[in-house]
């Protein structure tokens, strides 16, 4: 099991613990405002942005090609931006935080 803790665009801090599937899934399943995971997890929409803590990049890993390139059409991304519905559940990603980019 693996705690996942978000930080909403209104600053509204929510930890949500998961066993399996995508980040973006176990956000919507529990109604993360800013995360929408409108394709539904295909890595086409980049609806489930978020920004993880530098210090938690470890945890996540680096983003792939085709997430960087979806990346780049978002104003907000940055170099610790990813797309949660890339992000798998694991306990590598225990005690994770992840800023909901706006």
């Amino acid at each position: 099991m693996a705690k996942i803790t978000f930080i909403t665009s209104d600053n509204e801090t929510i930890t949500l613990e998961g066993t399996s599937g995508s980040v973006m899934a176990l956000a919507v399943d529990n109604g993360i405002k800013g995360i929408d995971g409108d394709c539904g997890g295909v890595c086409s929409c980049a609806t489930c942005h978020v920004h993880v803590l530098p210090e938690h990049v470890a945890k996540t890993g680096e983003a792939s090609e085709i997430e960087t390139d979806m990346l780049e059409l978002d104003d907000d991304a940055d170099k610790f931006s990813r797309l949660c519905c890339q992000l798998e559940i694991s306990e590598a990603l225990d005690g994770v935080v992840l800023r909901v980019a706006k």
